[in-house]
Protein backbone atom coordinates (compact mmCIF):
# COMPACT_ATOMS: atom_id res chain seq x y z
CA UNK A 1 0.00 0.00 0.00
CA UNK A 2 1.21 3.60 -0.62
CA UNK A 3 2.52 5.03 2.56
CA UNK A 4 0.60 7.91 1.79
CA UNK A 5 -2.91 6.17 1.59
CA UNK A 6 -5.32 6.57 3.73
CA UNK A 7 -5.92 3.30 6.37
CA UNK A 8 -9.29 1.56 4.83
CA UNK A 9 -11.76 1.90 7.36
CA UNK A 10 -12.72 -2.49 7.99
CA UNK A 11 -16.43 -0.37 8.57
CA UNK A 12 -17.14 0.83 5.70
CA UNK A 13 -19.50 0.11 2.92
CA UNK A 14 -17.98 -2.22 0.30
CA UNK A 15 -19.08 -0.52 -2.18
CA UNK A 16 -18.21 3.13 -1.10
CA UNK A 17 -14.59 1.41 -0.39
CA UNK A 18 -14.18 0.04 -4.03
CA UNK A 19 -15.57 3.11 -5.37
CA UNK A 20 -12.57 5.56 -3.42
CA UNK A 21 -10.00 3.05 -4.30
CA UNK A 22 -10.70 2.73 -7.78
CA UNK A 23 -10.75 6.98 -7.44
CA UNK A 24 -7.34 6.91 -5.80
CA UNK A 25 -6.33 4.91 -8.75
CA UNK A 26 -7.45 7.11 -11.84
CA UNK A 27 -5.77 10.45 -9.34
CA UNK A 28 -2.72 8.13 -9.09
CA UNK A 29 -2.09 7.47 -12.75
CA UNK A 30 -3.35 10.99 -13.95
CA UNK A 31 -1.98 14.52 -12.48
CA UNK A 32 -5.09 16.26 -15.36
CA UNK A 33 -7.94 16.88 -12.61
CA UNK A 34 -10.30 17.26 -15.94
CA UNK A 35 -8.96 14.18 -17.21
CA UNK A 36 -9.45 12.01 -13.72
CA UNK A 37 -13.26 13.75 -13.55
CA UNK A 38 -13.65 12.66 -17.19
CA UNK A 39 -12.28 8.94 -16.06
CA UNK A 40 -14.28 8.75 -13.01
CA UNK A 41 -17.66 9.32 -14.76
CA UNK A 42 -18.07 5.42 -15.52
CA UNK A 43 -17.22 4.46 -12.22
CA UNK A 44 -19.78 6.99 -10.75
CA UNK A 45 -21.94 5.42 -13.00
CA UNK A 46 -21.56 1.83 -11.42
CA UNK A 47 -21.86 3.68 -7.94
CA UNK A 48 -25.31 4.83 -8.26
CA UNK A 49 -26.84 2.28 -10.08
CA UNK A 50 -26.02 -0.38 -7.26
CA UNK A 51 -29.21 -1.38 -5.88
CA UNK A 52 -28.07 -1.83 -2.44
CA UNK A 53 -26.99 1.47 -2.06
CA UNK A 54 -30.30 2.90 -3.83
CA UNK A 55 -32.03 0.57 -1.00
CA UNK A 56 -29.56 2.13 2.02
CA UNK A 57 -30.61 5.69 0.78
CA UNK A 58 -34.21 5.41 1.56
CA UNK A 59 -33.53 6.34 5.43
CA UNK A 60 -30.45 9.61 4.73
CA UNK A 61 -31.04 12.25 6.19
CA UNK A 62 -32.48 15.47 4.12
CA UNK A 63 -29.99 18.16 3.18
CA UNK A 64 -32.25 20.92 2.26
CA UNK A 65 -30.89 24.36 3.86
CA UNK A 66 -27.83 24.23 1.58
CA UNK A 67 -26.22 20.78 3.12
CA UNK A 68 -24.78 18.14 1.96
CA UNK A 69 -23.48 14.45 3.33
CA UNK A 70 -19.75 14.51 3.37
CA UNK A 71 -19.26 10.50 2.87
CA UNK A 72 -15.40 11.05 1.98
CA UNK A 73 -12.38 13.09 1.33
CA UNK A 74 -9.17 12.13 0.15
CA UNK A 75 -6.03 13.53 2.35
CA UNK A 76 -4.11 12.89 -0.54
CA UNK A 77 -5.63 13.98 -3.84
CA UNK A 78 -8.05 16.08 -2.13
CA UNK A 79 -11.46 14.82 -4.34
CA UNK A 80 -14.47 14.89 -1.91
CA UNK A 81 -17.52 12.28 -1.94
CA UNK A 82 -21.14 14.15 -1.24
CA UNK A 83 -24.89 13.15 -1.22
CA UNK A 84 -27.82 15.46 -1.30
CA UNK A 85 -30.92 14.17 -0.32
CA UNK A 86 -34.14 16.26 -1.92
CA UNK A 87 -37.46 16.81 -1.25
CA UNK A 88 -40.14 16.58 -3.43
CA UNK A 89 -40.46 19.90 -6.04
CA UNK A 90 -37.38 21.10 -4.27
CA UNK A 91 -35.99 24.31 -6.05
CA UNK A 92 -32.35 25.25 -6.26
CA UNK A 93 -30.50 28.26 -6.75
CA UNK A 94 -28.52 29.01 -10.35
CA UNK A 95 -24.65 29.21 -9.05
CA UNK A 96 -21.29 27.66 -9.71
CA UNK A 97 -18.91 25.63 -7.76
CA UNK A 98 -15.77 28.19 -8.84
CA UNK A 99 -12.68 26.02 -10.01
CA UNK A 100 -14.73 22.93 -8.65
CA UNK A 101 -15.13 19.89 -11.32
CA UNK A 102 -18.10 18.08 -10.29
CA UNK A 103 -19.79 14.98 -11.33
CA UNK A 104 -23.38 14.72 -10.40
CA UNK A 105 -24.99 11.10 -10.24
CA UNK A 106 -28.89 10.17 -9.25
CA UNK A 107 -29.13 7.88 -7.22
CA UNK A 108 -33.04 7.25 -6.69
CA UNK A 109 -35.71 9.48 -7.76
CA UNK A 110 -35.80 12.20 -10.48
CA UNK A 111 -33.95 15.60 -11.09
CA UNK A 112 -33.05 18.08 -13.63
CA UNK A 113 -30.11 19.71 -14.38
CA UNK A 114 -30.40 23.60 -15.71
CA UNK A 115 -27.62 25.21 -17.56
CA UNK A 116 -26.78 28.54 -18.61
CA UNK A 117 -24.22 30.98 -19.79
CA UNK A 118 -23.87 34.69 -19.19
CA UNK A 119 -24.85 37.22 -21.76
CA UNK A 120 -23.33 40.25 -20.28
CA UNK A 121 -20.26 42.34 -21.28
CA UNK A 122 -18.75 41.58 -17.57
CA UNK A 123 -17.85 45.21 -16.95
CA UNK A 124 -20.20 45.54 -13.82
CA UNK A 125 -18.87 43.96 -10.66
CA UNK A 126 -21.11 41.68 -8.83
CA UNK A 127 -23.82 41.60 -11.96
CA UNK A 128 -23.72 38.76 -14.22
CA UNK A 129 -27.08 38.56 -16.96
CA UNK A 130 -27.55 34.81 -17.48
CA UNK A 131 -29.88 32.91 -19.26
CA UNK A 132 -30.66 29.01 -19.77
CA UNK A 133 -29.07 27.08 -21.95
CA UNK A 134 -30.18 23.48 -21.58
CA UNK A 135 -32.02 21.07 -19.43
CA UNK A 136 -31.26 17.37 -18.87
CA UNK A 137 -33.35 15.26 -17.02
CA UNK A 138 -31.32 12.81 -14.63
CA UNK A 139 -32.95 9.32 -13.38
CA UNK A 140 -31.07 6.71 -11.23
CA UNK A 141 -27.83 6.04 -12.90
CA UNK A 142 -27.20 8.99 -14.79
CA UNK A 143 -24.52 11.24 -14.28
CA UNK A 144 -23.77 14.40 -15.03
CA UNK A 145 -20.39 16.33 -15.56
CA UNK A 146 -20.50 20.22 -14.35
CA UNK A 147 -16.68 21.84 -15.30
CA UNK A 148 -15.04 24.77 -13.26
CA UNK A 149 -17.26 28.36 -12.95
CA UNK A 150 -20.35 26.73 -15.29
CA UNK A 151 -23.69 27.73 -14.11
CA UNK A 152 -26.24 25.69 -13.40
CA UNK A 153 -28.94 24.84 -10.94
CA UNK A 154 -30.28 21.09 -9.93
CA UNK A 155 -34.31 21.05 -9.78
CA UNK A 156 -36.23 18.34 -8.01
CA UNK A 157 -38.77 16.09 -9.50
CA UNK A 158 -42.13 14.95 -8.09
CA UNK A 159 -40.86 12.77 -5.56
CA UNK A 160 -37.75 12.46 -3.15
CA UNK A 161 -34.17 12.06 -4.72
CA UNK A 162 -31.00 10.96 -4.01
CA UNK A 163 -27.69 11.91 -5.65
CA UNK A 164 -24.16 11.47 -4.82
CA UNK A 165 -21.70 13.78 -6.10
CA UNK A 166 -18.13 13.59 -6.79
CA UNK A 167 -15.84 17.11 -6.22
CA UNK A 168 -12.73 17.34 -7.41
CA UNK A 169 -12.27 19.42 -3.86
CA UNK A 170 -14.12 19.74 -0.75
CA UNK A 171 -16.65 22.44 -1.07
CA UNK A 172 -17.34 24.71 1.70
CA UNK A 173 -13.47 25.62 1.70
CA UNK A 174 -13.93 28.02 -1.43
CA UNK A 175 -15.58 30.80 -2.16
CA UNK A 176 -18.61 30.19 -4.84
CA UNK A 177 -20.86 32.52 -6.69
CA UNK A 178 -25.03 31.84 -6.42
CA UNK A 179 -26.66 33.95 -9.45
CA UNK A 180 -30.12 36.44 -8.65
CA UNK A 181 -31.62 36.17 -12.46
CA UNK A 182 -34.03 38.91 -11.34
CA UNK A 183 -31.38 41.25 -10.17
CA UNK A 184 -28.77 40.22 -11.66
CA UNK A 185 -26.59 40.48 -8.30
CA UNK A 186 -23.98 38.24 -8.04
CA UNK A 187 -24.06 36.81 -3.99
CA UNK A 188 -20.34 35.04 -3.37
CA UNK A 189 -20.30 32.91 -0.67
CA UNK A 190 -18.83 29.54 0.96
CA UNK A 191 -21.21 26.75 -0.63
CA UNK A 192 -23.24 24.25 1.20
CA UNK A 193 -22.54 22.66 4.75
CA UNK A 194 -20.89 19.82 5.20
CA UNK A 195 -22.34 17.55 7.02
CA UNK A 196 -20.34 14.57 8.17
CA UNK A 197 -21.80 11.22 7.14
CA UNK A 198 -20.27 7.60 7.35
CA UNK A 199 -22.32 5.24 5.17
CA UNK A 200 -20.95 1.66 7.50
CA UNK A 201 -21.65 -1.79 7.01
Amino acid sequence: MNVHSPAPSGNRLPVLQTFIEELREIWGADPDIGSCMEKARGVLEKLVRDPDLKTRSADWPSTEGRKNLLLYVDEEYGFAINAVVRVPGRKGSVHDHAHAWVLYGVLHGSESLERYERIDDRSREGFAQVRMTSVSQGAPGKVDLVPPFDIHAEQGGEGRSVAIILRSCRLGDITQNQYDLETGAIRPGPGPSQIPFELTV
